[in-house]
Protein backbone atom coordinates (compact mmCIF):
# COMPACT_ATOMS: atom_id res chain seq x y z
CA UNK A 1 0.00 0.00 0.00
CA UNK A 2 1.73 3.15 -1.26
CA UNK A 3 0.77 7.07 -1.88
CA UNK A 4 1.18 9.14 -4.67
CA UNK A 5 1.03 12.61 -5.85
CA UNK A 6 0.79 14.47 -8.91
CA UNK A 7 -0.98 17.74 -9.78
CA UNK A 8 -2.64 19.56 -12.30
CA UNK A 9 -4.41 17.01 -14.37
CA UNK A 10 -6.33 19.37 -16.26
CA UNK A 11 -8.00 16.83 -17.46
CA UNK A 12 -10.52 17.49 -20.65
CA UNK A 13 -12.37 14.69 -21.88
CA UNK A 14 -15.71 16.23 -22.66
CA UNK A 15 -15.78 17.63 -26.22
CA UNK A 16 -18.23 20.54 -25.00
CA UNK A 17 -15.17 22.27 -22.90
CA UNK A 18 -12.21 20.68 -24.59
CA UNK A 19 -9.06 22.68 -23.66
CA UNK A 20 -6.08 20.33 -24.13
CA UNK A 21 -3.12 21.39 -22.56
CA UNK A 22 -0.90 20.31 -25.70
CA UNK A 23 -0.62 24.08 -26.85
CA UNK A 24 1.70 24.82 -23.94
CA UNK A 25 4.53 22.67 -25.01
CA UNK A 26 5.76 19.36 -26.18
CA UNK A 27 5.72 17.56 -22.67
CA UNK A 28 2.10 18.13 -22.83
CA UNK A 29 1.96 15.81 -26.30
CA UNK A 30 -0.72 13.12 -25.08
CA UNK A 31 -0.46 14.16 -21.70
CA UNK A 32 -3.63 11.96 -20.82
CA UNK A 33 -2.20 8.76 -22.63
CA UNK A 34 0.48 9.14 -20.56
CA UNK A 35 -1.15 9.76 -17.59
CA UNK A 36 -3.33 6.72 -17.81
CA UNK A 37 0.00 4.84 -19.15
CA UNK A 38 1.81 5.45 -15.80
CA UNK A 39 -0.58 5.68 -13.37
CA UNK A 40 -1.65 1.65 -14.58
CA UNK A 41 1.81 0.89 -14.16
CA UNK A 42 2.25 1.93 -10.80
CA UNK A 43 -0.81 2.32 -8.92
CA UNK A 44 -3.21 -0.58 -7.48
CA UNK A 45 -6.38 -0.48 -5.76
CA UNK A 46 -4.87 -0.38 -2.20
CA UNK A 47 -3.01 2.65 -3.17
CA UNK A 48 -3.59 6.45 -2.77
CA UNK A 49 -2.82 9.26 -5.10
CA UNK A 50 -3.78 13.03 -3.69
CA UNK A 51 -4.07 15.81 -6.57
CA UNK A 52 -3.32 18.96 -5.44
CA UNK A 53 -5.52 20.65 -7.50
CA UNK A 54 -6.72 21.92 -11.53
CA UNK A 55 -8.04 18.77 -11.94
CA UNK A 56 -10.88 19.56 -15.02
CA UNK A 57 -11.13 21.85 -17.39
CA UNK A 58 -14.52 21.81 -16.61
CA UNK A 59 -17.12 24.75 -15.87
CA UNK A 60 -19.55 23.06 -13.64
CA UNK A 61 -19.72 19.24 -12.18
CA UNK A 62 -21.97 18.39 -15.12
CA UNK A 63 -19.34 18.92 -17.62
CA UNK A 64 -16.84 17.09 -15.31
CA UNK A 65 -18.60 14.00 -15.18
CA UNK A 66 -16.72 12.31 -18.12
CA UNK A 67 -13.26 13.60 -16.51
CA UNK A 68 -14.17 12.02 -13.10
CA UNK A 69 -15.42 8.92 -14.40
CA UNK A 70 -11.90 8.74 -15.92
CA UNK A 71 -10.40 9.37 -12.69
CA UNK A 72 -12.70 6.50 -11.25
CA UNK A 73 -11.67 4.10 -14.11
CA UNK A 74 -7.91 4.56 -12.65
CA UNK A 75 -6.65 2.06 -10.21
CA UNK A 76 -6.53 3.67 -6.39
CA UNK A 77 -8.31 5.76 -4.02
CA UNK A 78 -8.21 9.62 -4.84
CA UNK A 79 -7.62 12.57 -2.88
CA UNK A 80 -8.56 15.90 -4.50
CA UNK A 81 -7.68 19.71 -3.20
CA UNK A 82 -9.24 22.80 -5.45
CA UNK A 83 -6.97 24.32 -7.98
CA UNK A 84 -7.24 27.90 -9.29
CA UNK A 85 -8.96 26.56 -12.64
CA UNK A 86 -11.15 24.07 -10.85
CA UNK A 87 -14.32 26.27 -11.54
CA UNK A 88 -16.57 23.21 -11.39
CA UNK A 89 -15.48 23.40 -7.14
CA UNK A 90 -18.76 23.51 -5.01
CA UNK A 91 -19.71 22.20 -1.42
CA UNK A 92 -18.67 19.28 0.29
CA UNK A 93 -21.80 18.12 0.24
CA UNK A 94 -22.92 18.86 -3.66
CA UNK A 95 -20.01 17.21 -4.81
CA UNK A 96 -20.11 14.32 -2.57
CA UNK A 97 -23.51 13.38 -3.78
CA UNK A 98 -22.61 14.38 -7.38
CA UNK A 99 -19.96 11.26 -6.89
CA UNK A 100 -22.98 9.01 -5.49
CA UNK A 101 -25.08 9.50 -7.55
CA UNK A 102 -22.68 8.80 -10.48
CA UNK A 103 -21.01 5.70 -9.25
CA UNK A 104 -18.00 7.68 -8.62
CA UNK A 105 -16.61 5.62 -5.02
CA UNK A 106 -12.89 6.07 -5.35
CA UNK A 107 -12.86 9.94 -5.45
CA UNK A 108 -12.73 11.95 -2.17
CA UNK A 109 -12.27 15.52 -1.34
CA UNK A 110 -9.68 17.10 -0.16
CA UNK A 111 -10.75 20.07 1.88
CA UNK A 112 -11.18 21.11 5.51
CA UNK A 113 -10.45 17.78 6.30
CA UNK A 114 -7.90 14.97 6.91
CA UNK A 115 -7.11 11.93 5.98
CA UNK A 116 -5.43 8.60 7.34
CA UNK A 117 -3.69 7.59 4.73
CA UNK A 118 -0.78 4.68 5.53
CA UNK A 119 1.58 5.50 8.34
CA UNK A 120 1.18 9.47 8.00
CA UNK A 121 -1.85 12.03 7.83
CA UNK A 122 -2.88 13.71 4.69
CA UNK A 123 -4.79 17.59 4.16
CA UNK A 124 -4.71 20.51 2.55
CA UNK A 125 -6.45 22.90 1.18
CA UNK A 126 -6.49 25.40 -2.10
CA UNK A 127 -3.45 28.97 -0.91
CA UNK A 128 -2.65 31.45 -2.43
CA UNK A 129 0.21 32.58 -4.50
CA UNK A 130 1.54 36.20 -5.73
CA UNK A 131 1.04 39.36 -4.52
CA UNK A 132 -1.54 42.28 -5.26
CA UNK A 133 1.25 43.94 -7.55
CA UNK A 134 1.84 40.57 -9.18
CA UNK A 135 -1.92 40.37 -10.46
CA UNK A 136 -3.51 40.69 -13.02
CA UNK A 137 -7.51 40.89 -12.02
CA UNK A 138 -10.31 42.31 -13.73
CA UNK A 139 -11.91 44.92 -11.43
CA UNK A 140 -10.96 45.56 -7.17
CA UNK A 141 -9.84 42.53 -4.86
CA UNK A 142 -9.33 41.98 -1.50
CA UNK A 143 -6.22 39.93 -1.40
CA UNK A 144 -5.85 40.05 2.46
CA UNK A 145 -9.11 39.02 2.23
CA UNK A 146 -8.62 35.97 0.34
CA UNK A 147 -5.03 35.06 2.32
CA UNK A 148 -6.94 35.77 5.30
CA UNK A 149 -9.76 33.02 3.84
CA UNK A 150 -6.71 30.34 2.97
CA UNK A 151 -5.26 30.29 6.39
CA UNK A 152 -8.94 29.71 7.77
CA UNK A 153 -9.36 26.48 5.90
CA UNK A 154 -5.84 25.65 6.34
CA UNK A 155 -5.95 26.25 9.79
CA UNK A 156 -9.48 23.94 9.54
CA UNK A 157 -7.29 21.01 7.62
CA UNK A 158 -4.72 21.42 10.40
CA UNK A 159 -6.98 20.97 13.27
CA UNK A 160 -8.49 17.88 12.07
CA UNK A 161 -4.93 16.31 11.00
CA UNK A 162 -4.12 16.71 14.68
CA UNK A 163 -7.54 15.33 16.00
CA UNK A 164 -6.48 12.23 13.46
CA UNK A 165 -2.98 12.19 14.89
CA UNK A 166 -4.09 12.00 19.06
CA UNK A 167 -7.22 9.46 17.61
CA UNK A 168 -4.53 7.27 16.19
CA UNK A 169 -2.12 7.86 19.14
CA UNK A 170 -4.65 6.78 21.29
CA UNK A 171 -5.91 3.54 19.80
CA UNK A 172 -2.55 2.76 18.11
CA UNK A 173 0.76 4.17 20.04
CA UNK A 174 1.61 5.42 16.66
CA UNK A 175 2.59 9.06 16.36
CA UNK A 176 1.87 9.74 12.69
CA UNK A 177 3.76 12.66 10.33
CA UNK A 178 1.42 15.09 8.77
CA UNK A 179 1.86 15.87 5.17
CA UNK A 180 0.20 19.38 3.65
CA UNK A 181 -0.91 19.33 0.05
CA UNK A 182 -1.52 23.27 -1.37
CA UNK A 183 -2.52 23.72 -4.89
CA UNK A 184 -0.44 26.95 -4.78
CA UNK A 185 3.13 27.34 -3.16
CA UNK A 186 3.55 29.23 -0.13
CA UNK A 187 7.00 29.79 -1.09
CA UNK A 188 8.76 30.10 -4.50
CA UNK A 189 11.68 32.07 -5.32
CA UNK A 190 10.96 35.86 -3.87
CA UNK A 191 7.37 34.88 -2.92
CA UNK A 192 6.52 34.43 0.39
CA UNK A 193 3.40 34.06 1.62
CA UNK A 194 4.17 34.72 5.65
CA UNK A 195 0.85 34.09 6.56
CA UNK A 196 1.22 30.34 5.71
CA UNK A 197 4.51 29.61 6.28
CA UNK A 198 3.60 31.20 10.12
CA UNK A 199 1.01 28.55 10.22
CA UNK A 200 2.75 25.47 8.95
CA UNK A 201 5.45 26.31 11.55
CA UNK A 202 2.65 27.13 14.22
CA UNK A 203 1.42 23.12 13.51
CA UNK A 204 4.98 21.64 13.08
CA UNK A 205 4.69 21.20 9.74
CA UNK A 206 7.90 19.90 8.00
CA UNK A 207 6.60 19.00 4.89
CA UNK A 208 4.87 20.39 2.27
CA UNK A 209 3.36 20.03 -1.53
CA UNK A 210 2.26 21.81 -4.06
CA UNK A 211 1.41 22.17 -8.04
CA UNK A 212 0.57 24.96 -10.07
CA UNK A 213 3.94 25.87 -11.18
CA UNK A 214 4.37 25.12 -15.33
CA UNK A 215 7.09 25.29 -17.33
CA UNK A 216 10.19 25.39 -14.75
CA UNK A 217 11.79 22.11 -15.07
CA UNK A 218 15.17 23.11 -14.23
CA UNK A 219 13.82 23.87 -10.88
CA UNK A 220 15.33 21.44 -8.15
CA UNK A 221 11.86 19.04 -6.87
CA UNK A 222 12.32 20.06 -3.35
CA UNK A 223 13.92 23.13 -1.44
CA UNK A 224 14.25 23.67 2.48
CA UNK A 225 12.94 26.56 3.33
CA UNK A 226 12.87 27.25 7.11
CA UNK A 227 13.28 24.00 8.06
CA UNK A 228 9.94 22.90 5.42
CA UNK A 229 10.61 20.61 3.02
CA UNK A 230 8.59 22.31 -0.17
CA UNK A 231 8.00 19.96 -2.88
CA UNK A 232 6.42 20.74 -6.65
CA UNK A 233 4.65 17.92 -7.66
CA UNK A 234 2.71 19.14 -11.03
CA UNK A 235 2.11 16.45 -13.81
CA UNK A 236 4.08 18.31 -16.60
CA UNK A 237 6.83 19.00 -14.22
CA UNK A 238 6.83 14.81 -13.52
CA UNK A 239 6.90 14.55 -16.55
CA UNK A 240 3.26 12.78 -15.58
CA UNK A 241 5.01 10.17 -13.55
CA UNK A 242 3.30 9.39 -10.56
CA UNK A 243 5.66 10.87 -7.59
CA UNK A 244 5.49 8.46 -4.55
CA UNK A 245 5.58 10.18 -0.99
CA UNK A 246 7.96 8.80 2.21
CA UNK A 247 5.98 11.08 4.22
CA UNK A 248 8.41 11.41 7.61
CA UNK A 249 11.43 10.04 6.13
Amino acid sequence: MSIFAMGDLHLSTNQKTNKSMEVFGKRWLGYMDKIKKNWEAVVTDADTVVIPGDISWAMNLDEALEDFLFLESLPGRKLIGKGNHDFWWTTNQKMTRFFEEHGIKSVHILNNNAYVVEDSIICGTRGWFLDEKQQVAVGTVDYAKIVNREVIRLRLSLDEAVKLRKQEEESTGRILPIAVFLHFPPVWLDFICREFVDVLHEYGITECYFGHIHGMYHHPRSFEFEGITMTLCASDFLDFFLMPLTVGE
